[in-house]
This record gives structure tokens, sequence and C-alpha cells, in this order.
């Protein structure tokens, strides 16, 4: 059985809109009480996490949000719409503020830390046993440990590997080749691929998270072992030590065997989709989530990979490592999701229409029509028929992915906090552009951490 680790799933690039969601004048009239007075009208501020670079996003403002607001009349929304860093950097000025929006978009761990830390969210384990919630959720989404906090501080949308690994079979194909098993396959292709005029693997490393969660976490992981984290959590083992400085050191040949090219680093991670659909590279290293971006958008009926075309893209991991202590592994996250700020007074109609907006928001009609779109691939809840859904070549094979791999390990970000997962995603960098060497990052990454662990 494949084991999804506590970890943090996190996306880039930045947008920012507000938006207030009004009631249509085809709505329910407001309810009355029994003197015939109109019910108040409770106003939420919601903070979302909004990814304009998948498909349906711009749908999902009538599809999610504006049929609650329909079929829930007396609530008024006020919704902050952000991406990647700006999201960000907005949740920890509020946190630092005390201003925190009443339901919010986020991780079980990682960037959102600051929230459990602090007990910033509510623990929703009440209100879901109070529902009667847990039955049609998989029990690992529920599971307090697998929260930075070791409470369930957001309703979970989805399961998720962080890594994926996409296959471009058209270029292959024209440059006389098949999809790579191993890594000395890998590298022998690349200057069959360079002489046809295609780069071997696209990746948005500009952005330094990405190759921290979307492959060297794999890295770690098959170098360390399924439990290489926990060791260094435990004090059991140090960055410093030989697995951990040979993933690093594995990084640096990726560069150095041209599977990686310099050019990644200046590659964007809005750029990064396009790039890939238009055959400019054989492989694509990304998270699953980043199925949604090629797939058909509703409202405009493009895609950016015809369902056609998508037939000839494959799904799997990374390829085998020889002298790896794991291979066939992928790096697996507990997802993002819903939560309630903490003060928000118990049992008041503000603590009860937030927790109608959360229950939404990671509900079967929403999760189901997330599947459809592309905004997940493996649902939190256990109760949708995905069989019964029309689904486009990508969006199958990414949720045949858990087929192709037989351990999941930690995502960094995900299980050790941002005080030391960004010095080394910031190595991770400098490594791509020779200005440290991998014992150089892995002493600094092992010196945040001590100074962390000191102060914690």
């Amino acid at each position: 059985m494949k084991k999804f680790v506590l970890a943090c799933f996190i996306l880039t690039t930045a947008f920012a809109v507000v938006f207030t969601g009004c009631q249509k004048k085809t709505a329910p009239a407001a309810d009355t009480g029994s003197a015939g007075q109109a019910a108040p009208v409770v106003t939420l501020k919601v903070l979302n996490y909004f990814d304009m670079t998948s498909a349906n996003t711009v749908a999902a403002d009538t599809e999610v949000w504006r049929k609650f607001l329909t079929d829930h009349p007396n609530i008024k929304i006020e919704r902050e719409d952000l991406f990647n860093d700006p999201f960000h950097n907005k949740v920890e000025a509020y946190a630092a503020s005390g201003n925190l929006p009443d339901v919010m978009y986020a991780w079980p761990s990682g960037r959102s830390t600051t929230l459990y830390a602090n007990r910033l969210l509510k623990d929703l384990s009440p209100f879901i046993q109070k529902d009667g919630l847990a039955s049609s959720y998989n029990p690992l989404a529920l599971d307090p440990s697998q929260f930075a906090g070791n409470y369930v501080g957001i309703l979970t949308q989805g399961l998720t590997s962080s890594h994926a690994f996409y296959v471009n079979n058209t270029v292959l194909s024209d440059a006389g080749l098949t999809p790579a098993k191993t890594y000395a396959e890998l590298v022998a292709q690349v200057p069959v691929l360079k002489a046809k005029g295609y780069e071997t693997v696209l990746m948005a490393n500009t952005d330094t998270w990405v190759m921290q969660s979307c492959l060297f976490s794999l890295i770690a992981g098959r170098f360390g072992g399924e439990d290489w984290h926990q060791k260094i959590l435990n004090g059991e083992a140090k960055f410093t030590d030989t697995d951990f400085i040979a993933a690093l050191e594995f990084v640096k040949k990726l560069y150095d065997d041209g599977v990686l090219s310099k050019t990644t680093l200046t590659t964007g991670y809005g750029e990064v989709t396009g790039l890939f659909a238009s055959n400019k590279g054989a492989y694509l290293i990304d998270g699953d989530w980043r199925v949604g971006a090629f797939i058909t958008d509703q409202s405009s009926g493009q895609a950016l990979i015809s369902p056609e075309n998508q037939n000839n893209i494959s799904i799997t991991v990374f390829p085998d490592i020889e002298g790896a202590k794991l291979n066939k592994s992928t790096s697996g996250i507990v997802g993002t999701g819903w939560g309630i700020r903490a003060d928000i007074p118990a049992g008041s109609e503000q603590e009860t229409a937030a927790w109608e907006l959360v229950k939404w928001l990671s509900g079967k009609e929403i999760e189901t029509w997330q599947l459809k779109t592309g905004g997940i691939s493996t649902p939190s809840r256990t109760d949708i028929d995905v069989s019964s859904l029309t689904l486009e070549p990508m969006q199958k094979a990414i949720m045949a992915l858990p087929a192709q791999y037989e351990v999941s390990t930690a995502v960094i970000d995900g299980v050790f906090a941002g005080d030391v997962y960004t010095p080394l995603n910031d190595g991770l960098q400098a490594i791509g552009m020779g200005t440290q060497t991998p014992a150089q990052v892995a002493q600094a990454t092992q010196d945040a951490f001590d100074a962390w662990k000191a102060n914690n």
C-alpha cells in the first residue's frame, strides 16, 4: 500500500484580485424568523488561492462560489484572490497583525506552518465528527499527524504527488527514442535530442520551490531511504551525511550531464507549460496538479494540448537512478484545503457560516467538479465514482500515476520549517549556477536546521 507523507504542495507566479460575492437576483429569498424578520446576513472574508495558469480557474467563480451564494442567501462573501508568493506573504502579514480572514485556503504544513504553530486555525475534528463526515473521506486526509500542528486545521481537497515525469512521446518518436527507464538511458538521449533541436527535460526553476518540491524531494528520498527526513528530525542523521550530499551531487550531475539545461534556471512557472505543449522538450518535471494547465478550459473550449494530442503524453516518475536506495518512488503529500480562523466565537452565526462554506468547498460536488476540470487528481473524498466521469487522456494518465511507483517519500517543505528549507531552495539554484558546491549547500542547510532547532 502506498504511503503518503506529510508535505506541502506549493504553486507559483502571481495574480491578485479582490472579489465581493453578491447574491444573484435569482437567489432564494432570505429565511425569515417566526416574527417575519429576515435572518441576519453573515459576511465572510475569504482568502482564496487563484491559479490563472490552470484551465477552468475562471469557471470556478460560477461553479463554486456563486452556486454557494445562491444556496445560502444569508451569507455574503468578500473574497480576495492571490497566487504564489503574494498569497503566502499576505498570509504572514495577516497572521502577524492578528487580522486573518474568516475562511482561508491553506496547506497542511510547509508555508502554512505559521497558522498551525500559533494555533490560528480552528481544529475541524469536532465539526467533522458532529456532521458525520469521516466516512466520506480518506482516513489520511483526517489524520492529525499529517498536519503541522498535529490537528486537522483544514479540510483537504485531495492527495497528491508533488513529482510527476511528463513524457512527450511525439518528440521522442521524432528523435527515434522511447521513454528512458534509467538515468543512464536518459543521459544517452541528451545528444540525440539536442541534434534534433529539443531540450531533454523542461522545468521551471526560476521559482526556487520547484526544484525542491517537484524533483529534489524525490531524489533525497531515493538516496536517503523512505524515512530519511524523520532521522534528521530525530537527531539520528544530518543534512551533512553522505546520503544527503549524494542527493545534492546528483542535482549537480543533472546539469553537468545536460539532462537539465541551465536555461531552466530562467524558465518561469507560467512559461514552462507552453514550452512543453509546443514540443520544445521531451520531458517535463512538475507536480501532478500541472495536468490542469493542459486540458480543455470549459469557458473557452480551448486546450493547451488538444485531447487528441494528449494521447501522445504519458506520465510516470523519474527514471531509476543507479546506486540509489529507492527507485520507482515519488514524493507524496496530503493536499491543500480550507480552514477557519481560530478566534471566531464558538457557536456563533459566523462560525456556522464559515463551516458551511468549508464543507461546500471540500464537498462531493466541488471535488467532483475539480476532478472533471483538472483541479485535483486524487480526491480526499471516497464517495466519488471516478469511473463515471468523462475525462481527457492526460487526466486519466495522472489518475493512473500511483501504479507507476511503489513508495512515496516526504516533500521537504512539508516536513521542515521555512527557516530550514529556504536556504536549501536557494542552494539548489546555486548548484545549478555553479556558485555553491553540494557540500556547501548541505552545511548551510544543517546550520539552518541547528539554528531552528535551538529556537524551537
